[in-house]
């Protein structure tokens, strides 16, 4: 899972470029008509993939606070990726951040909880006896 995360999190932040720059386009194009283009939509899109890319690439070998924090960002960003209703690019981004969610909550699952033993970790004290 540590390959998967450095991947999808460096392949995230490269998507926030190009979907930062369509948006951009779109919300050019937008000023100009009169229609609305969701360009804001994709900004929000595009941040929350660069959000997390990084924090897939930084918590790659962490434990589950970085998976369920790569599980609420990845479904904000399908949802909202899924929403837009004028530019069809969105929505294959929303697939992508899909398979992402599901590969963080299968990592999720895989985790084993830590364990509770205190006595291993504990230094042995001596007994003292007076």
């Amino acid at each position: 899972m540590k390959t998967w995360k450095m991947v999808s999190g460096i392949l995230s932040m490269v998507l926030f470029v190009v979907i930062t720059l369509q948006s951009c386009a779109a919300g050019v194009a937008e000023a100009f008509s009169q229609e609305d283009a969701n360009s804001g939509t994709g900004v929000l899109v595009a941040f929350l993939l660069l959000a997390a890319g990084i924090v897939s690439v930084v918590t790659r070998q962490g434990k589950k606070g970085g998976n369920i924090a790569l599980i609420v960002l990845f479904a904000l960003a399908a949802v909202l990726g899924f929403s837009a209703t004028v530019f069809k690019d969105l929505q294959v981004y929303a697939v992508w951040c899909l398979v992402c969610l599901a590969i963080a909550c299968v990592d999720l699952a895989r985790r084993k909880p830590p364990k509770a033993d205190t006595e291993k970790n504990s230094p042995a004290e001596p007994e003292t006896e007076a």
